[in-house]
């Protein structure tokens, strides 16, 4: 994550300042990489000194009626037009600004939204005037601009496609560029990257003049993007990088070529975590196939088999390696293939698993697996596994399904829409989100209210019961309709009028069905029943909730 201030530190730490050089004036920096000379189908391009001795020796043979300087000139421009024509990429021709006024919804008021923010960051030109941002730069976009940082040239543009899980999206012109983009290289990817390789990370000055930092690649892993929860590919750099205000995530460059997006830079150990051209490249080729798909998910929970007597209890002693489902969640790919509970994983496509469940990639090396369930593969895809059942082997083939975020019990982000919710008379009904538990901070596993972290980490029993989603009180507004309930908050609802809630359209359908004129609400704590009058609430909805707390609308269930 980049912003106005330095991620993970607020600054450059003592040894960073010491060994970072000042930067080079912009006059003298040497910010792109060696040109090529253009090579004609027909002919050679001659060294620019033979055509200058061959121009002195005809001044001095031969007489032209125009002088030595004209000749040189005119053969020097002749040699150095087609390199201006087809310039190598640079910061200056290859990444843009992006400007971004943003405005997300308030998860504790779900009727309000927050104040407008604005961000600005770095994106990467593609290939049909298509531009490369992360999807935290662009998430709750309300207007987005392109800017040239060296003319100031502005234009107006939107999201093409967006992807919260790799953290990626392509911007593009609202409407016909005209020139914006002329003479402008956009950049092709470098998939093949290994360790051990020199890096540039592009940026620029205030005043748009480019700045190059050389890190240097060593290391794969996995780890998160922008989602605590979803873990892919990224790679590690280290070397310092030059800290630019007003920066947010930037372009990775090897050779001219894109190979990724920095998200993260830790100062104290000048460590960069990189968005590698891999997921970048499946994210784009999705994208080129609409409707765009994602990624998909295999639903089960694994855990390690060192422990000598588990693998005698598993019948693994003349296997090795292999990892234990802990269990399978209803709707994923692993259900939906029939692999079940107390079965272990040896092998996936060939690669083997050791008992921590990592494998030996051929370019990265030892990997976990979870790289060829989500990042390696594609919907529709089909995963061969081979498993131990109860000590006898079993091939399992594994087609690859994708679950949308709104399919989840509870959903593990909410981007670009207002959160479902209902107000009964102030009461106020919400369905469960990750982001809502997110409002206790980051140590929302530990502050938020215990049984909502426990539904969030524990999905699968509420599944199995029959509810679609989790619907909790998460307040209550102080009305005449509510008084002695002032205080409750985070329960969760079973039923209301008799009626089993198993989402918010449930329960509106159910709070149209009062028992003589009573509302009877049952949750799972408190005081287990809330009985709300149904003329008070439907005055309360219709005339105090509306003039004390201007909420023109008592439910969001879209």
């Amino acid at each position: 994550m980049w912003s106005s201030n330095w991620p993970v530190s607020p600054g450059p730490s003592r040894s960073t300042r010491r060994w970072c050089r000042r930067p080079t004036p912009a006059s003298a920096r040497n910010t792109g990489s060696p040109r090529t000379p253009i090579s004609h189908p027909d002919r050679a391009a001659p060294p620019l000194s033979v055509l200058f001795r061959f121009s002195l020796f005809s001044l001095m043979n031969f007489r032209f009626p125009f002088t030595a300087s004209a000749v040189t000139l005119a053969l020097a421009a002749a040699v150095l037009t087609p390199l201006a024509a087809e310039a190598a990429p640079a910061p200056e021709t290859s990444i843009l600004r992006v400007n971004i006024t943003s405005q997300g919804y308030n998860f504790a008021l779900p009727w309000q939204k927050q104040r407008p923010g604005t961000r600005r960051g770095l994106g990467a030109l593609l290939e049909g005037n298509r531009v490369l941002v992360t999807a935290e730069l662009a998430q709750d976009a309300t207007y987005i601009e392109l800017e040239q940082a060296a003319s100031g040239k502005r234009i107006s543009a939107q999201v093409e496609a967006i992807d919260y899980e790799v953290n990626l999206a392509t911007v593009v012109p609202v409407d016909a560029p005209g020139d914006f983009f002329k003479n402008m290289e956009p950049l092709v990817l470098d998939t093949g990257l290994k360790p051990r390789t020199a890096l540039e990370v592009w940026q620029f000055e205030a005043n748009g003049a480019p700045v190059t930092s050389t890190v240097d690649f060593d290391r794969v892993d996995l780890a998160p993007y922008f989602l605590e929860d979803q873990v892919f590919l990224i790679f590690q750099a280290n070397g310092a990088v030059q800290y630019r205000s007003g920066t947010f995530t930037l372009p990775v460059i090897h050779e001219g070529k894109l190979a990724g997006m920095l998200l993260r830079y830790n100062a104290r150990d000048q460590v960069s975590d990189i968005l590698p051209a891999p997921m970048i490249e499946n994210f784009l080729k999705d994208v080129a196939q609409a409707p765009y798909e994602g990624l998909p998910s295999f639903g089960v929970r694994i855990a390690p088999t060192l422990d000598p007597q588990l693998r005698s209890y598993l019948k693994l002693d003349k296997y090795e390696g292999g990892v234990l489902i802990n269990s399978v969640t209803p709707g994923f790919s692993g259900a939906a293939a029939g692999v079940k509970e107390g079965d272990v994983i040896v092998e996936i496509n060939g690669n083997k698993l050791d008992a921590r469940g990592y494998y030996q990639d051929p370019s990265y090396g030892l990997l976990s697996l979870g790289h060829l369930l989500r990042g390696a593969c594609k919907v529709g895809d089909v995963m061969r596994m081979k498993l131990i059942r109860d000590g006898q082997p079993l091939d399992v083939d594994v087609r690859m399904l994708r679950k949308e975020a709104n399919e989840f019990l509870v959903d593990p982000y909410v981007f670009d829409r207002q959160p479902r919710y209902l107000i009964l008379g102030g009461i106020l009904f919400q369905e469960l989100t990750t982001p809502y538990l997110q409002l206790a901070g980051k140590e929302w596993k530990d502050r938020a209210p215990f049984r909502l972290v426990y539904a969030q980490a524990n999905q699968d029993d509420f599944l199995k019961a029959g509810r679609k989603k989790l619907v909790f009180i998460s307040g209550v507004l102080p009305a005449p309709c509510t008084i002695g309930y002032e205080r409750l908050s985070g329960l969760i609802v079973n039923k209301v009028n008799g009626k089993e809630i198993t989402d918010l359209a449930a329960l509106a359908a159910a709070v149209k069905l009062p028992e003589n004129g009573i509302h009877r609400i049952e949750v799972t704590d408190g005081p287990r029943t809330i009985f709300i009058d149904d003329a008070q609430a439907k005055q309360d909805n219709e005339d105090f909730l509306p003039s004390r707390y201007r909420i023109t609308e008592m439910e969001q269930l879209k």
